[in-house]
């Protein structure tokens, strides 16, 4: 059964409504209702997100250094210890120095929190992004 659907009015400047079916219109979008929906979905995962309430999906991409010591066996270590919310990690060698991990995560947004604060304290990770969403 498709979702009930509601209809509602925006109220903008002239020139924002202008500047953003310009940059509609760059991006092959056609439908102002579905970028708006998107953008809806985006906050409302946000805050779902901040207000740590209820099952969050989302992947962390890192970059590190594999010659720092010890770094892939404190990258599983925290793993283990979060596996609750990790289902799956892959592993790329970038450059003979470099690596990229991307790990797929799922579950209470409590629970990824813990999971990202404990990636935070490995040392040798370039940089961390992360992209969560609650799936609404």
């Amino acid at each position: 059964m498709p979702e009930k659907l509601a209809r509602f009015g925006v109220t903008v400047p002239e020139d924002m409504l202008a500047e953003f079916d310009d940059c509609l219109k760059r991006s092959g979008k056609e439908n102002r209702s579905d970028v708006i929906r998107q953008l809806m979905r985006s906050h409302l995962t946000e805050e779902r997100w901040q207000e740590e309430d209820g099952q969050v999906y989302g992947t962390v991409t890192l970059m590190y250094d594999h010659h720092t010591s010890s770094i892939s066996k404190a990258l599983t270590a925290v793993q283990h210890v979060h596996g609750e919310v990790v289902v799956c990690a892959t592993h790329v060698h970038v450059t003979h120095e470099t690596c990229l991990e991307c790990i797929v995560l799922r579950g209470d947004s409590l629970h990824i929190k813990a999971f990202l604060s404990a990636l935070g304290k490995i040392k040798g990770i370039k940089s961390v992004d992360t992209i969560i969403t609650s799936g609404i």
